[in-house]
């Protein structure tokens, strides 16, 4: 009897002991397929990430090459405009300083010595008020060689040179410091934009 009671708790414990194991086991299986599909899951959000985060730099990079070509363009032409600005003043201060009133006299002289013979009519010669006082004596002895009447009207729109006209300001030559400072900068500013340009690129 003592044996078979003994070997009953035997089987018993034996068979509580497969019947754990087996149980360990399948814990165990469960447990490795659910931290396996935690890191598969895990592997494939990192790459969403990744990929992401890539597509994010790479539009946070052209935006930045859009903006800083877009910046290098505007001060680029901030440039261009201040330099164009600076050249007139330039040109205009030079001309101003170059056109003083004995060599306005000599090319006035000369202008109508010219041009005064195709038209009857009285010649107007518009100048800066500075130079009108200072050519008041000059401008009585041209009138008594162009042998015609000669108007002289001060203007506030001349700093420096002259507009002449020959048929009574019908039309005109303008020789003012702002229309000579044009001409030249128009001739320079090509000059200048090919300059920035090459400084440019």
């Amino acid at each position: 009897m003592t044996e078979d009671i003994k070997g009953l708790i035997e089987k018993i414990q034996k068979e509580g002991i497969q019947a754990a194991e087996a149980k360990a086991k399948e814990i165990e299986d469960s447990a490795f397929k659910k931290a396996e599909s935690i890191i598969q899951e895990a592997k494939l959000r990192a790459g969403q990430i990744i990929a992401a985060a890539k597509e994010e730099t790479s539009r946070a990079e052209e935006s930045t090459k859009i903006a800083l070509k877009q910046a290098s363009r505007d001060m680029l032409l901030s440039l261009r405009k201040e330099i164009n600005a600076m050249l007139e003043r330039l040109i205009t201060s030079h001309i101003q300083q170059t056109l003083k009133p004995d060599e306005l006299a000599k090319i006035i002289l000369s202008f109508v010595k010219e041009h005064s013979g195709e038209n009857k009519e009285d010649i107007v010669i518009s100048l800066a008020q500075k130079d009108t006082d200072k050519l008041s004596g000059f401008i009585e002895e041209l009138k008594h060689a162009a042998k015609k009447n000669i108007i002289v009207k001060p203007s506030e729109d001349i700093q420096g040179g002259f507009i002449i006209s020959f048929d009574a300001g019908k039309s005109e030559f303008d020789f003012s410091d702002k229309a000579l400072a044009e001409y030249i900068a128009l001739y320079l500013k090509p000059k200048l934009s090919q300059i920035l340009s090459e400084a440019a690129s």
